[in-house]
């Protein structure tokens, strides 16, 4: 093992980027891949968790007849899915299956690229605490997943929509932390301090927002409340949800009240679209590089069309192939408004970003 450097070089940059890109990518679809999993109820169909032989699926009739056997005992099928077939159960286990796998397949793929850059020496002393960082992150969301999936397999046959938002929220956090490093590894000249200074802060508000809206549709898809109130604007024939602080205290009502909750995710997408549009309408012609102005034209129309999605998405009762889109445009707009973020860091970051 190499001396680790005080300077990446261009060819290790390179290489570390195109690396960190294929993680990014490898979440993206593993969040997509989940929210399919939710839609389906496929999450409870795998009853026991081995993170080390988790690889290998049933392989012959008696395997399948065996995981099946363990599966009808659960809640989901006792109270669920009474009377479900071998065949009917495959179609749902292969959804938290791949899953499950896609997400042992992403831990590899980071650790063995890491552990060879290490070797090599092609990472610098500050790069590595950030990198072991995001591994251990990783860890921590197999272990999130997991204990999100035992609370549907005790009594009620539901997963709890508070596990489930944090998964969601840890998957986020990992996507967006390696993101970041990836536009620090790319490092595109960010705006001039005396435009940054201006829009930094909205920006960081927005972001925030925009992440918080996401993380509502976590409650949203935890309730199923997509299923209730498909009008809009209005909830059925009211413009605030009905009977929405029937629950006591008053805050389970944000979390556990399906109108509530709906309408949570309502205004804070409003909120977020209308401060999106805002934001790219008052500053692109005020950047002065290219590519900001292009991520905030990008970002507009990002913006439009995953409120399209998410109103699409309701009226039409919560099909599974628009509301999987609608979670890929989520992850869109948060690497676009990410990517904006970076561009309005400070200027005396960009040369440490590198090191």
């Amino acid at each position: 093992m190499s001396a680790l450097p005080d300077q990446m070089s261009d060819q290790a940059r390179k290489q570390v980027a195109a690396w960190l890109l294929l993680c990014c990518f490898m979440i993206f679809a593993m969040v997509i891949l989940g929210g399919v999993t939710r839609l389906t109820g496929s999450g409870l169909s795998m009853v026991e968790w081995d993170p080390i032989f988790g690889f290998v699926p049933p392989l012959n009739e008696q395997a399948w007849q065996e995981v099946f056997e363990k599966y009808q005992a659960s809640p989901e099928y006792r109270k669920i899915n009474v009377g479900m077939d071998l065949h009917g159960f495959k179609s749902i286990y292969w959804f938290e299956f791949s899953h499950r796998v896609l997400g042992r397949s992403i831990g590899t793929v980071f650790l063995i690229p890491f552990l060879y850059f290490l070797w090599r020496g092609m990472l610098t002393r500050r790069w590595v605490p950030r990198l072991a960082f995001a591994f251990v992150l990783g860890g921590l969301q197999g272990l999130l997943g997991w204990y999100m999936v035992k609370s549907g397999l005790i009594d009620r046959p539901h997963v709890s929509q508070y596990r489930l938002t944090a998964h969601l929220g840890l998957a986020l956090v990992i996507y967006c932390y390696l993101l970041w490093l990836l536009f620090d590894l790319l490092a595109p000249q960010p705006e001039p301090p005396e435009v940054s200074r201006q829009v930094r802060g909205p920006a960081r508000w927005l972001f925030a927002l925009a992440a918080t809206t996401v993380l509502s549709g976590g409650f949203v898809a935890g309730l199923k409340a997509g299923h209730a109130y498909n009008t809009f604007p209005k909830m059925g024939d009211q413009w605030l949800p009905p009977a929405g602080w029937m629950l006591e205290p008053w805050w389970r009502n944000l979390f556990e009240n399906i109108a509530t909750v709906q309408f949570d995710h309502r205004v804070l997408a409003t909120l977020t679209f209308t401060g999106l549009l805002v934001l790219g309408l008052r500053y692109r012609g005020r950047v002065r590089t290219r590519a900001t102005r292009i991520a905030l034209n990008l970002l507009m129309l990002v913006t439009v069309v995953q409120v399209g999605l998410g109103i699409s998405t309701l009226l039409l009762r919560v099909p599974v192939p628009l509301a999987s889109l609608h979670q890929a445009g989520a992850l869109t707009l948060l690497t676009v408004l990410l990517f904006v973020n970076h561009r309005f860091r400070r200027l005396s970051a960009t040369s440490a970003a590198t090191r």
